[in-house]
């Protein structure tokens, strides 16, 4: 039986193989190739990110919308991106913690594929 998500090193795992997943995927792997100079960095980022939402360890600060804004993401590669999200998350954990960062991901997703869209479809510019 699998654990649940319950510290910094479960979060360091999910995040590490999530995107190693996303780095070698042909639909979107690209993307995030392109725009992510540092990998490291991005990682830590995402730790930080994924420890604060999942765990209620305050140790993110930021605004994740705005530097995706730019990126040449279709609604498609949101469904993408949730897929191998989610598949993740339950090739690696099972539990409460588990069904919540699948959850959070979906959600994230539809609100960023939303904005975008609403932003692009209405040729506006995101304010910085």
């Amino acid at each position: 039986m699998k654990q649940d998500i319950q510290n910094i090193e479960d979060i360091r795992l999910l995040v590490d193989t999530f995107y190693g997943r996303i780095q070698e995927d042909v639909t979107i792997g690209p993307i995030f190739n392109n725009k992510i100079q540092n990998w490291d960095t991005h990682l830590e980022k995402m730790y930080r990110f994924w420890q604060t939402i999942l765990l209620n360890e305050h140790t993110y600060n930021g605004s994740p919308f705005p530097v995706h804004m730019p990126l040449p993401i279709k609604k498609d590669d949101f469904l993408h991106w949730v897929s191998i999200w989610q598949n993740t998350v339950d090739s690696l954990f099972s539990g409460k913690v588990a069904d919540e960062a699948k959850w959070r991901g979906e959600k994230m997703a539809e609100m960023f594929s939303s904005k975008m869209e609403y932003f692009k479809s209405n040729n506006l510019k995101f304010p910085m």
